[in-house]
């Protein structure tokens, strides 16, 4: 006679959201959309009802009404554009058809469909402002790729890298995404330059197209811990994020990619049962995910943070008792030693940009707005949909603790809770105080596994506002990023 503690069985279908009561779902869906609305509202009006600075950027016409913190723009409608019928077929075609094909397509197909989905998307609202859309922030003089240009000798680079990062290296210093952020973000684009592609539009075509990737990769790693089911579920919302307004834009998609197929590679080394790899694959993984996420380090100040997200996945997929972990930090390490070795020390770098971003803008912008402006500023470009998803998530920790969850519920707990603790790492950091738009992009895949777990009258709907969102903030605001 089993135990009454005992577990209630996983649904067989592996619905995430079918084993709890779909009563308690719903209001706390509810609860998630409506917190996060108000947030938005205050982030967006409280700095014009009561006049207060919070300093997210010098307003294009000097018009203060203008400026819409928390986002890095101004209020700018745009109505029509190249892009706009585009996205709205895509996004309708999404939202009505895709999601029932996602069902039941080859599963190559479905990671091929996906990536096509997100390359679309992402393009076609940035063609909503022509191809200015694509390459006028990368060829801006804050951005890496006019240094990039200027580059002739790596060694050199990776010397004084350090030394270029503080404003007492005037003139010599670096401009602020490239102080902001360690050299093998800046060597990426020294590459493009190298292969051809180094002019603005060109180079903004393959930071989208490598940016498009992530929902592929958190696919990937999904079927790995989780199966097809939870996969195919949240496929059309990964696509159709509207993250992918500042995916196409900014080089931080590139970041965001690096990072999601170096969990992707941890999961397929974690993956448990029957179809788990073998010794050899499991160590090839591994080896393959420290490399990525060693270099994901080396592109961003932030990324060590999510070292929390790949302890998740090896608990999701149960393998502690495996090597997997002491040789992913193994190979973890040796892209950070490496360009120790060659003259940039990342422990060296941090308290130098510490400094130098206390001397800037960043001594201006209230803590007391941004810790939770941040926020507001993630609930735009994830949509309101991650926010229901991430009420409902809050109700499952308990049934977590007891033992009480389905396997694919568990999954999307572990990584999407993980992620969320990076979030309120980073924002309590107060190391990024506005322009967050583009910081929080590598993060918001993982957040939106979230959406699985809405009940099922959600889903449809759901994906609408999702839609709906993006095109909102495409055409209605000039964003920078």
């Amino acid at each position: 006679m089993p135990s009454p503690a005992v577990a209630r069985p996983a649904d067989p279908s592996g619905d995430p959201s079918a084993a709890p009561s779909t009563a308690g779902s719903h209001r706390a869906a509810t609860v998630g959309v409506v917190l996060v609305g108000l947030l938005v509202i205050a982030a967006f009006t409280v700095p014009h009802l009561v006049g207060w600075e919070v300093h997210t950027r010098a307003p294009r016409s000097q018009v203060e009404e203008l400026v819409i913190p928390p986002l890095h723009g101004w209020f700018a409608p745009q109505w029509f554009g190249p892009g706009t019928l585009p996205a709205i077929a895509l996004g309708l075609g999404g939202w009505w058809w895709g999601v029932r094909w996602a069902r039941v397509a080859p599963w190559r197909g479905l990671l091929l469909a996906t990536y096509l989905l997100a390359l679309g998307w992402c393009l076609a609202l940035a063609l909503v402002d022509g191809p200015s859309g694509l390459s006028r922030v990368l060829g801006h003089p804050v951005e890496y790729l006019p240094t990039a240009r200027s580059i002739d000798d790596v060694g050199l680079l990776l010397a004084e890298y350090v030394d270029r990062i503080s404003y007492d290296a005037s003139p010599r210093n670096w401009p602020t995404h490239v102080a902001g952020h360690p050299p093998l973000m800046l060597l990426f684009f020294v590459g493009l330059v190298q292969v051809g592609l180094g002019g603005d539009l060109a180079a903004g075509v393959v930071v989208t197209v490598v940016g498009a990737s992530m929902p592929v990769a958190v696919l990937v790693t999904l079927r790995a811990l989780a199966g097809h089911d939870l996969a195919r579920r949240i496929a059309v919302p990964l696509a159709l994020s509207p993250v992918a307004v500042f995916v196409a834009v900014s080089a931080d998609a590139v970041i965001g990619a690096v990072v999601a197929w170096g969990l992707a590679c941890l999961a397929l080394a974690s993956r448990p049962g029957d179809e788990g790899p073998d010794r050899c694959s499991r160590w090839g993984w591994s080896v393959a995910a420290g490399l990525l996420l060693g270099c994901s380090v080396l592109m961003s100040y932030g990324m060590p943070l999510v070292g929390l997200v790949a302890l998740a996945v090896i608990t999701a997929g149960r393998a502690w008792r495996t090597p997997v972990f002491p040789v992913t930090v193994a190979a973890a390490l040796v892209p950070v030693l490496g360009f120790a070795v060659a003259g940039f020390a990342w422990w060296e770098a941090y308290p130098v940009l510490h400094e130098r971003y206390w001397d800037g803008i960043a001594s201006i912008r209230p803590a007391s707005y941004w810790l939770w402006g941040n926020l507001a500023a993630l609930a735009v470009i994830t949509g309101p949909a991650v926010w229901g998803g991430l009420g409902v998530l809050v109700t499952r920790v308990r049934p977590h603790a007891q033992r009480a969850l389905p396997e694919p519920e568990r999954v999307v707990l572990l990584l999407a809770g993980a992620m969320l603790l990076v979030v309120l790492a980073a924002d309590a950091s107060r190391m990024s105080k506005s322009e967050v738009e583009r910081i929080w992009v590598p993060f918001v895949p993982w957040l939106t596994l979230t959406v699985a777990l809405l009940p099922p009258r959600w889903r449809s709907p759901a994906l609408l506002a999702q839609v709906v969102t993006a095109l909102a903030v495409q055409h209605l605001a000039y964003t920078t990023w």
